[in-house]
């Protein structure tokens, strides 16, 4: 009887010292599933700016091609005016 609990301590420890790789060391099922999630996020930021670099290149494609662009910008952002052209602000 004695000889058959230590057999399965044994038996236990081996299973034990197998497994703890598995669940705890690098590369564990632990990590995967916080590597996949990193991932995930990762590939929606990746996205995100994808698309903002796409619109920050149009908008560069449309600076180097014409003075409408410069024209455009200049009046929205900086309020500029063309002599000779009346300012009217219409209030919504």
């Amino acid at each position: 009887m004695r000889l058959l609990n230590v057999v399965n301590l044994t038996l236990l420890a081996i299973l034990v010292v197998l497994q703890y790789p598995l669940w705890f060391a690098e590369g564990s099922w632990w990590t995967v599933f916080q590597l996949r999630q990193e991932l995930k996020w990762q590939q929606v930021e990746n996205v995100r700016l994808n698309e903002r670099n796409a619109r920050l290149a149009a908008e560069v494609q449309d600076l180097r091609s014409g003075v409408g662009a410069i024209e455009e910008r200049a009046r929205m952002e900086l309020g500029m005016i063309k002599r000779g052209e009346i300012f009217v602000q219409v209030v919504k």
